[in-house]
């Protein structure tokens, strides 16, 4: 028999509290990537990377994480997998201001790089692609260790095209790792279309070279996004090895506040994926399972309040000293070029 609407979630093993758990998520991080892109416009910070269109692909997927005991490799886009594991606007907007309180690198790195140990949140380059061999050594060190845990490397689908990716599944499937590699295609590699960096018409379609089983998810719902996560997941924490899920989504913004996307895709395009937006679409799903609008408009406000408290406080916060940029950067009485020590 067909799964009804109303037992989609419940067939997933999920509750609606998760799911409207899950729509919180997805909202903060849609209004948070907003309110970076103001920001930048309004000149009060440098650079932001938006999420928006990615929001139902990371959430869904970050669900499946046990947080605290799986470890996590995220890239530079993963804002909404970062909140799913607790990492609040505050510590975003610190990190965008680059203050010197910002927890994950005490406003020296580019936005969302993060880095939370005990969350085993592990910080990453912004070299695309470089993500995937930190993964697999953390999943060699369990594998080693005998812990019951596992690797999530998250990555867009042009960190596929490096060859950093193709030698961590090589490696990740000749030695069985436990570790799932979660790509969200958004069909653009900055300006360069998905057919025009690879010529299969899936990234999925790759895991077959690397013997490992390659799901794909629609990543504009939530609900898919988690499920095709789930899969991949069981199978990796059973001992079945690394596995591969693809999330086809959609980027609304631009790649950063730098670029001008309108020198590779048109304005009805952007339109097109508009109405399939990942947020209305969860919102709807708990519209239709007898979540009130009332309920869903406190959530909204709510969330801009602590929203606009983030801002003001971390602006209120001071900057980074220039004397301590060298700070773990070098070894602690290490010379330095002019001759003094670190």
């Amino acid at each position: 028999m067909a799964v009804t609407a109303r037992e989609r979630h419940e067939e997933l093993g999920l509750s609606l509290d998760d799911v409207r758990g899950m729509y919180r998520v997805m909202l903060m991080t849609r209004m948070v990537s907003e309110r970076i892109l103001q920001l930048n416009r309004m000149g009060r910070t440098p650079f932001g990377a938006g999420t928006d269109g990615h929001e139902a692909a990371q959430i869904g997927a970050a669900w499946n994480i046990r947080r605290g005991k799986d470890w996590l490799v995220p890239y530079y886009r993963d804002m909404g997998v970062a909140f799913a594991l607790g990492v609040t606007p505050l510590e975003e907007f610190r990190m965008v201001l680059a203050k010197a309180t910002d927890e994950h690198s005490a406003g020296r790195q580019i936005l969302n790089q993060f880095s939370k140990p005990r969350d085993r949140i592990v910080t990453r380059s912004v070299c695309v692609g470089t993500e995937f061999p930190h993964a697999v050594g953390l999943a060699l060190a369990i594998r080693n260790r005998r812990e019951p845990n596992i690797v999530f490397a998250f990555g867009g689908d042009a960190s596929t095209s490096p060859g950093d990716f193709h030698e961590a599944a090589n490696f990740a499937s000749v030695h069985h790792l436990p570790v799932v590699f979660v790509i969200e295609n958004n069909l653009l590699a900055i300006s360069t279309r998905f057919e025009q960096q690879m010529a299969v018409r899936n990234v999925a379609d790759r895991a077959a070279a690397y013997a490992m089983p390659g799901f794909i998810a629609d990543g504009m719902d939530v609900l898919d996004s988690y499920a095709k996560t789930k899969e991949a997941a069981a199978i990796t924490r059973g001992g079945g090895g690394p596995t591969l899920v693809e999330l086809k989504c959609y980027r609304y913004q631009p790649h950063t506040s730098d670029d001008d996307d309108s020198r590779y895709r048109t304005k009805d395009e952007v339109r097109e994926w508009m109405a399939k937006d990942p947020v209305e679409h969860a919102r709807t799903y708990l519209l239709e399972h007898g979540v009130t609008e009332e309920d869903l408009t406190r959530v909204r406000a709510g969330l801009d309040a602590e929203i606009e408290a983030a801002i003001t406080q971390a602006e209120s916060e001071p900057d980074p000293r220039p004397e301590d940029a060298t700070r773990h950067v070098y070894a602690e009485g290490h010379p330095l070029p002019d001759g003094t020590r670190a």
